[in-house]
């Protein structure tokens, strides 16, 4: 198992731990600003598990914020808008990504 930073500093709100070649780990850390926290999109189909997080939440384009709920497992669809909202202590998430989702 790789287990190294690939992302984080200045270029992104969060620091990334790649774990698989599609698989890492993301930690939000709870000082950072909520005004990082942009809406954006991803090139590929995601599976993010919360680990650890208090009252941060999750938006897709023209849906209701949802709260992220540590051991649960939230679908982000490829190329939909979407964002993360600040809440207490640090955000700790597992996300599995697919260029297409299995048949």
């Amino acid at each position: 198992m790789q287990n190294k930073d690939t992302l984080g500093g200045d270029l992104f709100p969060f620091k990334e731990t790649k774990l698989e070649e599609n698989r890492v780990i993301r930690t939000f850390e709870e000082n950072i600003d909520s005004d990082e926290l942009i809406w954006h999109r991803d090139k590929e189909h995601r599976y993010v598990t919360v680990i650890e997080g208090k009252e941060w939440g999750l938006q897709l384009d023209d849906e209701m914020p949802v709260k992220l709920i540590p051991g649960q497992t939230y679908y982000i669809p490829k190329e939909n808008w979407h964002r993360v909202l600040k809440g207490y202590g640090n955000l700790i998430v597992e996300i599995l990504k697919l260029p297409e989702l299995p048949e």
